[in-house]
């Protein structure tokens, strides 16, 4: 799935975001869209204290997400 990422950008960490947390990017924007949240920092905060992500990972992934990006 790596190969499919942009080496720029928010999409650079989501092979390690799948690597490190043992779900695809799919999956995450699932947990994002069920989270009840909406704001960027409160999503943020969500996947690093529910989830154990860190900062760069959770700010990442809702950066892509919240600008209407969905994985395949």
């Amino acid at each position: 799935m790596a190969n499919e990422w942009s080496k720029q950008g928010p999409t650079s960490y989501f092979p390690s975001i799948e690597a490190k947390y043992g779900k695809t990017i799919k999956q995450w924007q699932e947990v994002i869209a069920k989270c009840g949240k909406e704001k960027h920092m409160e999503i943020v905060e969500f996947l690093k204290t529910k989830h154990g992500m860190g900062h760069g990972h959770a700010n990442a992934l809702v950066i892509w997400t919240l600008k209407g990006n969905k994985a395949k």
